[in-house]
């Protein structure tokens, strides 16, 4: 991700129902995993989700290969480093959590930085990994944001067991807003990472958080959201 996206999401994020959301997303399955331990938010862009596990007692580590990334996070009282996710500068079985929130699509490689995920999580650790979903949502914000692909299920499923872990659970996310992303992407010429108004960002947030109570996780959405575990 270029040094401008995240200085934007930086400067958004805190408010913005994406990132608010998926932040939600996030801590509901840091409650259903027991005691916290030692964590590793790769890709982490400044480190917005890095302060959710801090919240939750997980003593985390930011890993990016944005130096702007990492000094963004350090400003913010986070430990973080410098790092190639396809490469990551840390011992084997070191973490037993790994996140890595919208990384994967930012790399070519992605099956040499799912490898270096399983290989930092210890034996029965757990690795929460979110991507965009479908080539048929591809358009100009893609590009903007450095994408190489978007992923179907079965594409992010053989990815992630072929690099050896075991996939617990895999849910389609942002689904309700699906119509509308992809209205609004094929009429945007760049990145979609905007602030919005209050009354639309109001309007949208509400949108997403109804997803939390309807059973609307196996079909189509904007992104995919998976829980698996190093066997």
């Amino acid at each position: 991700m270029e040094a401008t996206e995240i200085l934007r999401t930086v400067e958004v994020e805190d408010r913005h129902w994406w990132y608010r959301e998926r932040r939600a997303i996030l801590a509901r399955e840091l409650r259903r995993l027991g005691p916290p331990g030692r964590a590793l938010d790769v890709g982490a862009a400044g480190g917005g989700n890095t302060r959710v596990l801090v919240e939750y007692g997980w003593d985390a580590l930011v890993a990016d290969y944005s130096e702007t990334a990492v000094e963004l996070a350090r400003e913010r009282g986070l430990r973080a480093i410098h790092a190639d996710a396809r490469d990551l500068p840390l011992p084997d079985a070191e973490f037993d959590l790994v996140t890595a929130f919208d990384v994967l699509e930012h790399i070519e490689e992605d099956h040499r930085a799912a490898e270096e995920l399983v290989r930092v999580l210890r034996p029965g650790g757990t690795a929460l990994i979110t991507v965009p979903c479908d080539m048929a949502l591809w358009s100009a914000h893609d590009v903007a944001s450095g994408h190489f692909r978007r992923y179907t299920r079965g594409e992010l499923h053989a990815l992630l067991s072929g690099a050896g872990l075991v996939v617990d659970r895999l849910w389609s996310w942002n689904v309700l807003l699906r119509p509308v992303v992809a209205l609004r992407r094929r009429r945007i010429s760049g990145s979609d990472v905007t602030e919005t108004s209050r009354p639309v960002n109001a309007a949208l947030t509400a949108v997403v958080v109804a997803e939390r109570y309807l059973p609307v996780r196996s079909l189509p959405g904007v992104s995919l959201v998976v829980r698996a575990h190093r066997p």
